[in-house]
Formats: structure tokens, C-alpha cells, sequence
């Protein structure tokens, strides 16, 4: 496997001088933030992203994400354009060494949580999600910014593009995802790069927005729309693992085996009785998601892919970022290290 990390570019209070001390470290996770979705992103700023890693001990050959506008997702009269922009990015990012690039379908808002600094009784820090401080809300009639929104856009725009997914449905949503799909994976097999979904997160509908990618069926027929190693998955265990339907070590074994697994996101969350979810701490106990069968899944079936430690707590004094922080990712990266160690030997055994 090969080790990375996430880094938000010179907005980013932790330097690559640091992430590089982490032993193991391969890649840098990163992207070009000052560009609207839709858009082609600067060569300029691909390389430099790429020299700067390179001075470091780095490599920056994961790109997460280069976003899916929303005009896609609907299938707007805009759509062909930023489809064939998002197409050029891909090209572009080839030409700097981009094996992997990352994106997401969700409707409107990437992850959601209610809260980004819960605290716990050893006084780190977390996100979480409450079923009870989402309860009630009505987008169409209270002023709702839920922690880590997209804070570009106004109330009156959240409401109409709810409205348009409401009339889109989920069968509109997987229809225009099939389009955008069909025309991206020949331009990354071309250009030898594999295309990675994230699953939504939580793996379940949010204020009446549509989410698809939440579980195996579905996860299988997103694979079927083009059967390609480029077509793969950026499997993330804590937005899978949030719901208790989702086996997330079958499925890991499953897609590891079938080679649909580019990158994988690896964390632990606390799924509590009412299925509200607790980001926690990597450590297996920490949590409800057994790391040591997830990277011993990885590891039996011959996964070589991209791995990081994803959402940590703020821990030590830390802040930042809320769930990117250095101290308790650099702590999951280790303890990764670790598992991965062990369970590589004991196949050599």
C-alpha cells in the first residue's frame, strides 16, 4: 500500500516538512481549491502542487477532488461543457504524475455533521452527527447552515437546488451520473489514471437530497456502468461504516478482490442506538469498525492502492481544520503502519 496524507495547500497550518516526517509516508492528497467546479484548472497550479511535494520528499499523485458541478448532477443545459472541462482536468493532471483522482456525486453538500467539536470525556475533540440536532429542520422554511456546508451559497439558492433534486429523484440522479461516467473513464484509462467515488457521507438521504452511493447494490451498480479498473471506488470506511447496514470488511474483501478499490479512506466511527454516528479514534476498541479485519482484508487480496488516515480529533491542544489535524491523523497513519505490518507477515507465515 501506499501511504498518504491530506493537504490543503498554503491555506493548510500544517507544513509538508511535517507530513513528511511521519514514517512511511508516500503521497500527498491535495487539489486545486480556487477553482470553481466546471471549470479547467491552471497547469500552473498542478505543478507547482507537484514541485513543492517533490521538495519535500513527497509525491502529489492523488487529487481529491476535482468537484462534479452541480449543472452534471442535474443535467442542466451546462452539462456537456463542464463534463468536457472535467475531462481536460484529467488530461491535465496526468501530465503531472496524477495516478488517482478522487471525486464525489452528492447532492448540494458534501459531508454532513452536526457538530464539529464535540467534545469527549478525555477532553479531545470530534465530528459527529446527531439524529436529534437534524430532526425537525425544514430547509424551505429555517435558516439551515449545518457545520462544514458549502457557505458560497445563499439560502434561497439551498432551496432551489433541493427543490431540483426533489423533482430530479434518485433515477434522474443515477441517469446523469451514467452520462457523466460513460464519458469520463476512457479519457482516465487514456491517460492511465483510476477514478475514485467517495460514498456519500452519511450513507443516507439528508433533508430530502437523494443519495446513491450507500451500499453494496448500489455500490455494484455504479461499478456496472462501465466495468474498468478506472472505474473504481475511494472506499471510506467512516461514511460506509456510519450505518450499521453496511459490512464495511465484506465489502472491502469484496471490491479489494474484484480490483475496484483505488483509495481507501480509513477511520472509526461510534454508530449509537438511535444511528447517529461518532467520528473516534483509529484504534479498533475506539469504536464500532474492526481495523484489523479491514487492512487484513486489504492485504489478503492483494490490495496495492492508496491508503490514509482519514478524520481525526483534535487532540493535544490542537487547532485547525476541524477532523484534520496533524497529531491524531499522524496517529492513525502509525497505527495503519502497524496493522498493515502484522497482517502482511502473517500471509508470508
Amino acid at each position: 500500500m501506499k501511504l498518504s496524507f491530506r493537504w490543503f495547500g498554503k491555506e493548510d497550518p500544517i507544513p509538508l516538512s511535517y507530513i513528511a516526517q511521519i514514517p512511511g509516508m508516500h503521497s500527498v492528497v491535495s487539489a486545486v481549491y480556487d477553482v470553481p467546479p466546471g471549470q479547467v484548472w491552471p497547469e500552473e497550479s498542478i505543478r507547482k502542487l507537484t514541485e513543492e511535494c517533490k521538495a519535500k520528499g513527497l509525491v502529489f499523485d492523488v487529487v481529491e477532488s476535482i468537484p462534479v458541478s452541480e449543472d452534471i448532477k442535474l443535467g442542466t443545459d451546462r452539462r456537456d461543457r463542464h463534463i468536457e472541462a472535467y475531462c481536460e482536468n484529467i488530461r491535465r493532471c496526468a501530465r503531472y504524475g496524477i495516478k488517482c483522482i478522487v471525486y464525489n456525486v452528492m447532492p448540494v453538500f458534501d459531508w454532513t455533521r452536526t457538530q464539529l467539536d464535540k467534545e469527549a470525556p478525555d477532553g479531545s475533540t470530534s465530528l459527529v452527527m446527531y439524529a436529534h440536532q437534524l430532526r425537525g429542520l425544514n430547509p424551505f422554511t429555517d435558516n439551515i447552515q449545518l457545520p462544514g456546508w458549502d457557505t458560497s451559497y445563499t439560502q434561497s439558492e439551498v432551496r432551489s437546488l433541493i427543490r431540483a433534486y426533489e423533482k430530479l429523484g434518485e433515477e434522474g440522479l443515477w441517469n446523469n451520473i451514467e452520462v457523466f461516467v460513460k464519458a469520463i473513464i476512457p479519457v482516465a484509462e487514456e491517460c492511465g489514471v483510476i477514478m475514485a467515488l467517495h460514498p456519500d457521507d452519511p450513507p443516507y438521504p439528508i433533508l430530502g437530497l437523494p443519495r446513491v452511493i450507500t451500499c453494496e447494490k448500489n455500490l455494484d451498480r455504479y461499478l456496472s456502468i462501465v466495468d474498468s479498473p478506472a472505474n473504481s471506488l475511494c472506499f471510506c470506511t467512516g461514511s460506509l461504516g456510519s450505518a450499521a447496514f453496511n459490512d464495511v470488511p465484506s465489502l472491502v474483501r469484496k471490491y479489494a478482490a474484484l480490483n475496484r478499490i483505488g483509495f481507501m479512506h480509513i477511520r472509526n466511527v461510534k454508530i449509537l442506538d438511535d444511528g447517529s454516528f461518532e467520528e473516534r479514534a483509529h484504534l479498533s476498541s475506539c469504536g464500532s469498525l474492526d481495523m484489523y479485519e479491514i487492512v487484513k482484508a486489504l492485504v489478503e487480496e492483494g490490495f496495492d492502492g492508496y491508503v490514509r488516515p482519514d478524520h481525526g480529533r483534535m487532540i493535544w491542544g490542537e487547532t485547525g481544520k476541524p477532523g484534520y489535524g496533524l497529531f491524531d491523523r499522524a496517529l492513525g497513519a502509525a497505527y495503519l503502519n502497524g496493522l498493515f505490518e502484522a497482517c502482511t507477515k502473517e500471509i508470508k507465515k
